[in-house]
């Protein structure tokens, strides 16, 4: 599966970028608390989580996870740019919502979710 290395690629660019501070500032301004630790969980969610998944470890509820957290990123970040991401328009819902779809089709088909 290589579904779950694009947060792992997503998650090693933040790093590789030094966003951390910049996205736990952006949380800040959405009312959340201890964004700093936050968004780490988040970049090692998406680490350790992506390669788990990738392997076929813990599908269904990592899946799970994935899911939560790219419907909580539409809710505070996406939902007010649309549904485009690229040609029609900047920074929607539309990659997200693949995503999510993706990771049902994984977790649907998934034979044992505890490998």
């Amino acid at each position: 599966m290589t579904l779950p290395l694009f947060f792992v690629a997503h998650a090693v660019t933040r790093i590789g970028n030094g966003t951390i501070e910049r996205f736990a500032g952006f949380l800040s301004t959405k009312g959340f608390f201890a964004t700093t630790a936050m968004v780490w969980g988040i970049t090692v969610y998406e680490i350790i989580g992506g390669i788990a998944l990738a392997f076929g470890y813990y599908v269904k509820y990592l899946s799970l996870g994935f899911i939560l957290m790219l419907i909580i990123g539409n809710i505070i970040i996406h939902y007010q740019n649309g549904w485009w991401v690229g040609e029609h328009g900047e920074g929607g819902m539309e990659y997200s919502c693949a995503l999510i779809l993706g990771l049902i089709v994984i977790a649907s088909t998934a034979k044992d979710s505890s490998k």
